[in-house]
């Protein structure tokens, strides 16, 4: 699995956090955010650049961090076929995943220390779509997948 990660200033500690955790598991990973503090990038911009990468299957997952998650998910979910979804846990980053199989996980720094950053990672990573999911409840996700990607079609196109 190949994940890109961004971020602008208020995300940045989180991210310098999930970047140390990704290198120690042995995760490949692309940082496409905010690099340095001297030259930040703002969230819409970091957003712009990664949510088309795993639209055309450059990576398979994002985790993107701005002030409050709300903003990259806003500008990640302009992109046909990616879904982000802000959370704020490690039960709403594993939902995001087996509900809603979301492709990127945003959070925001101001609300999020590293330690529970890395927990939600660790869980949007390990989880899969439908995982633990009862037979009825898997069975209306995929009925529901087919929809949305209808109604992806009409407005994209």
């Amino acid at each position: 699995m190949k994940i890109a990660i961004g971020s602008d200033k208020s995300g940045f500690t989180v991210k310098e956090a999930i970047k140390a955790w990704l290198t120690e598991a042995g995760i490949e990973f692309d940082d496409l955010g905010t690099t340095d503090l001297a030259e930040v990038h703002p969230y819409y911009q970091v957003a712009s650049e990664v949510a088309p990468r795993v639209q055309n299957g450059e990576y398979d997952r994002a985790v993107l961090i701005c002030g409050t998650g709300a903003g990259m998910s806003v500008v990640s979910n302009k992109y046909k076929g990616v879904y982000a979804v802000a959370c704020e846990g490690v039960y709403s980053a594993k939902m995001a995943r087996a509900i809603n199989n979301a492709s990127i996980l945003c959070m925001g720094g101001w609300i999020v220390g590293p330690e529970l950053a890395i927990e939600m990672v660790k869980t949007f990573l390990n989880t899969a779509w439908c995982q633990d999911l009862e037979d009825w409840r898997a069975e209306n996700m995929h009925k529901f997948a087919a929809k949305l990607s209808a109604i992806e079609d009409g407005i994209y196109e």
